[in-house]
C-alpha cells in the first residue's frame, strides 16, 4: 500500500471510530427504486461492521426488509469555510437483522457507545442491524480521494472477539498505566483512573470522566497476540507521558 493510500485508510478509521451519526442512503421500493436519504446513529462493531438501532416504522428500515443494498456516509464538518474540504467516508453494502443468537452481544456493544438507546427497547418493534461492508470510499478534501482497500473492511469478528471482557478486565486492573500515558500522550488528559470501555481491531475506546476517547493501533489487530504486542508497543512509547 503506498504512503498516500496509507494515510487515507488510517484518517477513515479514525473517522469511523470516533462518529455516531451518518447519512444513512437505502432504496426506496415505494418510489420507483429512487435512494431515500435519512439520518441515523451508529455503533462500531469490534470489527468494521456499522451497526444501527431501527424502529420497524422508519422508512430506511422498511427499504432494508425489500433491498439489503445501502450506504452510509460519514463527515466531519470542516471549520474553514469551505465545507467541501470536510472529509467523509462513505460505506457501501448489505444490511441484515441480528440473529437471536448474537442479538445480547450486538446490544451491549450498541448501548455501551449510545446508552440513551437503552430506553428504546421498552418501545415496541425496535430491532438491531448490521452494515457488512463491501466498498468504502474515502474524501479527506480536494485531492485526497479513494476507493479503499477492503480487505480490513470486510473482515470477521475476529476470534479474540469472546474474550474481550477478559482483555479488558486485564488491561483496568493490571495496567493502568499503559492506558492513562496513552490517553495524555494523544489527548493531553491526565486522568490516572481512566478505564478501557471496548476494544476492536483498530483500537480501543477510553472512559474519562465520562467522555470516550479513541486510542488507535498502528496496524488492524486480529489476534490476542497482536493485540499483545500493540499494547507493548504503546507502552514503551508512551513512557514519557506516564503520570
Amino acid at each position: 500500500m503506498s504512503e498516500a493510500k496509507e494515510k487515507y485508510e488510517s484518517n477513515a478509521v479514525e473517522l469511523f471510530r470516533t462518529s455516531d451519526t451518518a447519512v444513512l442512503s437505502t432504496i426506496s421500493k415505494s418510489s420507483q427504486d429512487y435512494p431515500f436519504g435519512s439520518f441515523t446513529t451508529f455503533a462500531s462493531n469490534m470489527n468494521r461492521e456499522l451497526i444501527i438501532y431501527a424502529s420497524d416504522l422508519a422508512e430506511h428500515t422498511k427499504n432494508i426488509w425489500k433491498d439489503s443494498r445501502a450506504c452510509a456516509t460519514i463527515f466531519s464538518l470542516s471549520t474553514e469555510d469551505d465545507k467541501q474540504a470536510s472529509s467523509r467516508l462513505s460505506l457501501i453494502g448489505d444490511f441484515s437483522k441480528i440473529k437471536e443468537s448474537e442479538l445480547e452481544t450486538y446490544a451491549d456493544r450498541f448501548i455501551k457507545f449510545l446508552p440513551k438507546s437503552a430506553s428504546y427497547a421498552q418501545m415496541h418493534g425496535f430491532n438491531f442491524y448490521k452494515l457488512s461492508i463491501i466498498k468504502a470510499r474515502w474524501i479527506g478534501g480536494f485531492g485526497e480521494i479513494a476507493w479503499l482497500d477492503t480487505s480490513n473492511w470486510t473482515r470477521e469478528i475476529p476470534k479474540w472477539g469472546k474474550n474481550e471482557k477478559e482483555m479488558i478486565n486485564h488491561m483496568n486492573q493490571d495496567h493502568q498505566n499503559v492506558i492513562a500515558s496513552a490517553l495524555n500522550q494523544k489527548f493531553a488528559i491526565q486522568d490516572e483512573k481512566s478505564k478501557i470501555l471496548a476494544m476492536c481491531i483498530d483500537g480501543y475506546y477510553v472512559n474519562s470522566s465520562n467522555s470516550l476517547y479513541f486510542i488507535p493501533f498502528k496496524v488492524p489487530c486480529f489476534s490476542e497476540k497482536s493485540i499483545r504486542a500493540e499494547l507493548v508497543r504503546q507502552a514503551h512509547q508512551n513512557r514519557p507521558f506516564e503520570i
